[in-house]
């Protein structure tokens, strides 16, 4: 039986979502990502809230196309701005079985730039699975 890059994605997501939760004090920051659009909400989940919202779907944030870097990156410094006057300052961030690439890391570096998780690096230790076996 084969799966479909959607069907996928679905899975990995919701593999993601088991571990990653937003609270008040440290909301998530989920992201969408389709053909022609990018779209980013801060969630607190245990209210069941969406405290920030952006996209290139609005008439403010539009772009020439929504499926570029640039408007990704244009998205991550508006959620920044929108979670910075709710009073957020610190987020979860929840790529939603996207791959950390493209225009996924471009909108999180956007929003680390811009003021988000100030005290985080953007590549933490992601690649430090080749020779960190310490049982040899």
């Amino acid at each position: 039986m084969k799966n479909n890059r959607a069907e996928i994605r679905r899975g990995v997501h919701t593999r993601i979502r088991k571990k990653v939760s937003g609270t008040m004090e440290r909301p998530r920051l989920a992201v969408f990502r389709s053909l022609n659009h990018i779209y980013a909400q801060v969630i607190d989940d245990v209210n069941g809230k969406t405290l920030a919202a952006a996209s290139t779907v609005e008439k403010d944030l539009k772009a020439t196309s929504g499926g570029t870097i640039a408007a990704a990156q244009t998205i991550g410094k508006a959620i920044a701005e929108r979670a910075q006057a709710a009073g957020i300052s610190q987020v979860v961030f929840d790529r939603g079985g996207y791959v950390y690439h493209g225009r996924v890391k471009a909108l999180l570096d956007a929003t680390r730039e811009a003021g988000l998780n100030k005290n985080e690096t953007a590549n933490k230790s992601e690649d430090t699975e080749e020779g960190t076996n310490e049982n040899e």
